[in-house]
């Protein structure tokens, strides 16, 4: 199946509506990163809300089964189904709630991850109709901005006060705990190399880690596989690669950013959580 045609026939499905002002294909489709699970993610952009007419109506005309309907809730309708055996995403926005979002992450420099990820949708996405509106919003995040580098970083530096606990779990064999403060832990460090790479948050979760880390240059050496690696090799010697890669990462935020005081937070991942001698 060639995603990006049914995209196209899904789009025109869409600008049929007088109301839809453009159609933006985004998710892993749009960036050519799309494998046999992936599914089609359009973003609609409305002059108006939308009735439940106007999200249903080219569902039915694409023969589609709707999987979920969601209400309005957090700026954003949104629904799924699956035609010609494909999944569809779609996210129904106002034209004027992009504006403002892009506004919130550029101009306010807004490190939210969820606005982080309509900016990187509109960055990298494709439009499949409204040309002129969706390049007015791309030149808005064309660039990417030293504040938002600086707010991204100080949002993601401090680590988890679980991560204190490192060694404790470890020693206990307690790995439902352990991984979980590792999984934490990476999320943190993707979020930092994010702004340090002035990269918009793809996926709220960090999906694409690979793909995602292949496009940044400002990174530890061999990033990836030694971050895979944390979840594949022994649980010891899995805790020591994740504390290298921690330092290494704030040793570019001082190169980079010296402005940023982020001594105490070293100091904090540092910090093991200490163990009783058994003397007293």
């Amino acid at each position: 199946m060639d995603l990006n045609k049914l995209a196209s026939k899904a789009s025109k499905m869409y600008q049929a509506n007088p109301k839809v002002e453009a159609v933006l294909l985004g998710g892993s489709v749009s960036r050519n990163w799309h494998d046999s699970y992936s599914d089609i993610e359009l973003f609609i952009f409305w002059k108006e809300p939308p009735t439940e007419e106007d999200r249903k109506k080219p569902i039915t005309k694409l023969a589609g089964n709707i999987i979920d309907f969601h209400p309005y809730e957090e700026e954003e309708w949104s629904e799924s189904f699956i035609t010609e055996g494909i999944k569809l995403e779609i996210s129904n926005f106002l034209t004027q709630t992009i504006a403002e979002i892009i506004e919130d992450v550029i101009v306010f420099f807004n490190p939210d991850v969820y606005k982080q990820c309509i900016a990187a949708a509109v960055y990298d996405g494709a439009a499949l109709s409204g040309k002129s509106l969706i390049q007015d919003l791309k030149e808005k995040v064309h660039s990417y901005p030293d504040e938002l580098s600086i707010a991204m970083i100080k949002e993601y530096m401090f680590l988890s006060n679980s991560w204190t606990n490192r060694a404790a779990l470890l020693h206990r064999k307690d790995w439902l705990m352990l991984y979980k403060v590792m999984t934490d832990v990476q999320t943190h460090l993707m979020g930092m190399l994010s702004g340090l790479n002035k990269q918009y948050v793809h996926h709220p979760a960090f999906k694409w880690q690979r793909q995602t880390l292949e496009l940044m240059t400002i990174v530890p050496e061999n990033i990836y596989s030694r971050l895979a690696s944390v979840f594949l090799d022994n649980p010891t010697d899995s805790l020591k690669e994740l504390e290298k890669i921690v330092q290494e990462v704030y040793q570019l935020i001082q190169r980079e950013y010296p402005q940023i005081d982020i001594s105490p937070v070293i100091d904090k991942s540092l910090f093991l959580r200490p163990e009783q001698d058994g003397r007293a």
